[in-house]
């Protein structure tokens, strides 16, 4: 699925029909940054693409434009249909948009790769064959890029050459028109065009971009018409970066790029030193009903990367909480929670929930600007105070507190579309026995600012040590206490 959005995205050369010696440098604005929200059929948020205009500077002995770009998918997609994780680098002539060296790191369902490709074209190989069609071959990053530079003028067609994964596509690329469309960006006067490439899956004219009406020509959205059902890429936002000047040289230097799209490494960019986690952990739970032998269900709880998400620095957390055979004739639930955090403050500025539970299904997208004090899920605006938390970072956040009894924290937390103040107090030390294992724990009880302060009698033991590990949750519910118990637990104190 990211494949086609991105092929759709990342497809270019140059022209049949009208200037074809057309090349505008206003496409290669150093430090511009683009970001895509990515759909796929009645998923809202499958994916995300980055793309980037990182430095201009000598390179491999060249004075090169280097181009980024990342792809990611996220949600339910990342779990069960396609683990997507990519990075690509271009170098590319300033004065003809052609490539002459390109990298992906491609990263899918635990396999990775990287391969570099070298391009012997300079920039006389962008003149036109005489036939209309230009000489040149792109990669899939610089492709982008150089078919913004072209004119894109109403009824013109382009013919496209690009190589992938060492195959070359051969596409047309057809000027439509115009047309005003709506992004989360705002409304854009767009030239729409469609793109059509032989020998792979994009060759049944199912696909169109819409590039701004202006000199940038910005794709702002993408569409594709795919059988099991529409992918749309649409511009989720847009801003350009100025890279400080570089420092006067008596010989040529390459220099490291002023900007990186995207930060893979869990010490990357400002963090704390005190938190109790690492990228890379998981916590498994078993959930138990009373009179039940067997675990009614299973959570997992994972810190999956750090990295630059919705032009922000943070921590991807997510939580997979489903039944098991045990009540599957009674009830089935499989619940995707992703949300992603500053990784200073822990605080959400975007969460992710897509709700399967028994003939009930619901997605859900929360963008939360904590600066100002508000949150937009679905399109509803909620006023919330400064420093709230989802469920999700609630429990990470807890874990970063003073929890020495008899210490109480309050916090606030969003449900169900408006802000709750949660207090955690923490009663007493405690020894529990968890798989066998006795541990020593702290007691915690969280109540909030409701009428019924202590309804569901919420209750949580964590680990008595520096990581604060969440040992076990209790509610009370309609069918009685329901516990969950932390299935993997270290034996040694850490």
């Amino acid at each position: 699925m990211l494949a086609l959005s991105t092929f759709s995205t990342i497809s270019a050369q140059q022209a049949s029909v009208g200037p074809v010696d057309s090349f505008n440098p206003k496409a290669y604005r150093i430090g511009e940054r683009l970001t895509y929200d990515v759909s796929f059929s009645q998923f809202i948020s499958a994916a995300y693409i980055e793309l980037q205009v990182a430095a201009r500077g000598t390179f491999f002995g060249r004075d090169a434009i280097q181009l980024r770009a990342h792809a990611e998918t996220t949600g339910v997609v990342n779990v069960a249909l396609l683990a997507l994780n990519n990075d690509y680098t271009s170098y590319v002539d300033p004065g003809s948009g052609l490539p002459f060296r390109a990298q992906e790191v491609v990263r899918q369902s635990g396999r990775a790769s990287d391969v570099t490709s070298d391009y012997n074209q300079g920039a006389a190989s962008t003149q036109s064959s005489g036939s209309g069609e230009f000489v040149g071959t792109y990669d899939l990053l610089s492709a982008i890029y150089r078919v913004r530079a072209m004119s894109l003028t109403a009824g013109a067609s382009y013919l496209l050459s690009v190589r992938h994964e060492n195959q070359e596509y051969q596409a047309e690329i057809k000027v439509l028109g115009h047309e005003l469309i709506k992004t989360k960006m705002g409304s854009f006067n767009a030239i729409v065009v469609r793109l059509n490439a032989k020998n792979s899956e994009l060759d049944d004219n199912r696909t169109q971009i819409y590039f701004s009406d202006d000199d940038l020509h910005i794709p702002v959205l993408v569409r594709i018409k795919h059988s099991a059902g529409e992918i749309r890429a649409e511009l989720a936002a847009s801003d350009v970066r100025t890279a400080p000047a570089p420092r006067p040289s008596p010989s040529p230097v390459s220099p490291t790029p002023t900007v990186t799209i995207r930060a893979t490494s869990p010490d990357a960019g400002p963090t704390r030193s005190d938190l109790p986690f690492k990228v890379g952990e998981k916590l498994n739970y078993l959930v138990y009903l009373p009179g039940v032998n067997q675990p009614v269900g299973t959570a997992l709880y994972e810190v999956k990367a750090r990295g630059r998400y919705f032009d922000h620095e943070g921590f991807l957390l997510s939580a997979r909480l489903q039944t098991t055979p045990a009540i599957g004739r009674l009830f089935t639930a499989n619940d995707q929670v992703t949300s992603y955090v500053d990784p200073v403050s822990l605080l959400p500025f975007r969460t992710e929930m897509v709700l399967v539970e028994g003939n009930r299904r619901a997605n859900r997208i929360c963008s939360v600007d904590q600066d100002r004090g508000s949150a937009v899920e679905n399109g509803a605006r909620i006023e919330i105070p400064v420093g709230t938390h989802d469920l999700l970072s609630l429990v990470y956040a807890v874990r970063t507190f003073e929890l020495s009894p008899a210490k109480r924290n309050a916090i606030s937390i969003l449900v169900d579309k408006r802000p709750v103040t949660l207090f955690i107090t923490s009663q007493r030390r405690e020894t529990i026995d968890l798989g066998g294992q006795k541990l020593p724990a702290i007691l915690l009880t969280l109540t909030t600012d409701d009428p019924v302060s202590d309804k569901y009698q919420f209750r949580a033991w964590v680990s008595d040590d520096f990581r604060r590990l969440p040992l076990r949750f209790t509610a009370m519910t309609e069918l009685g206490l329901v516990r969950a118990d932390l299935a993997i637990t270290p034996v040694t104190p850490q």
